[in-house]
């Protein structure tokens, strides 16, 4: 890796920080990234995992004063999440080259229209705080953190934006403890599936140290970036990109 690639993939890692905390499609910019350095489709998800494990240990370092009294609520979500996370890797490494080429521009314009429809996290959370009883977190809550884990372990762009909005609506809390969860949880299912990725993949080291470098930068300062941004716009913007690149990327896939 040349001098210029590395700092390419630190200012990459630093845009893939601040694009999670806007939008939660941090993957939208660090998975191109490391193709543009010439990563094959494999290789680049599975390094792009690894490296984003430093994203999700500086944004739940930010969020211990809103998971105090979590833990009980936690404990059968992680569980949850570790299965899933596993069945992402697993599905991951037994799906084809040529297969995964092709599936990922789906996933990426998929992710982007969740980000363009979905609704304000504040607006989830009053209804979530509506409907809530007060009885406790629903059942179905372990089930849905189960099914995001196995897609955050086999991709992952916009899975933390499906769970803030699964425990928004599904536990009654406000924006910081909900999104606490979110961070504790999305940060298991990208540990474990990174832990499978390095035992059974090929991981490219030197393209995941620049680029966990700079997210653990953009996962710093993103929180800060955020309260001053015009959120609406930039997640806006950050969707139809992400909707250009699946373009890009189905063409060079079904049209080579």
């Amino acid at each position: 890796m040349t001098p210029l690639e590395f700092l390419f993939l630190v200012l990459a890692g630093i845009g893939a920080g601040l694009t999670g905390s806007i939008a939660g499609l941090a993957s939208l910019v660090s998975y191109p990234a490391l193709l543009a350095t010439g990563l094959p489709p494999v290789t680049a998800n599975v390094s792009n995992t690894v490296a984003l494990v430093l994203n999700s240990v500086g944004s739940v370092s930010a969020s211990r004063p809103e998971l105090r009294g979590q833990g009980r609520r936690l404990l059968p979500l992680a569980v949850a999440a570790v299965l899933g996370g596993v069945a992402g890797a697993v599905l991951l490494l037994l799906t084809p080259t040529e297969a995964f080429e092709k599936i990922v521009p789906v996933l990426i314009a998929g992710a982007s229209a969740a980000i363009l429809v979905q609704r304000p996290p504040r607006d989830l959370a009053a209804e979530g705080a509506r409907h809530s009883s007060g009885g406790g977190d629903p059942r179905w809550l372990p089930l849905g953190t189960f099914v995001v884990a196995i897609y955050g372990g086999y991709f992952g762009a916009a899975a933390g934006v499906l769970l803030l909005a699964m425990y928004l609506l599904g536990t009654g809390e406000g924006l910081p403890r909900g999104n606490a969860m979110k961070n504790v949880i999305l940060g298991v299912a990208n540990a474990v599936a990174a832990v499978g990725y390095v035992l059974f993949a090929s991981v490219a080291w030197s393209a995941v140290v620049p680029l966990a470098i700079g997210c653990l930068i953009g996962g710093r300062i993103g929180p800060a970036v955020v309260r001053r941004a015009p959120q609406a716009g930039l997640r806006r913007v950050i969707a139809l990109a992400g909707l250009a690149l699946a373009v890009r990327l189905a063409v060079q896939a079904f049209f080579p």
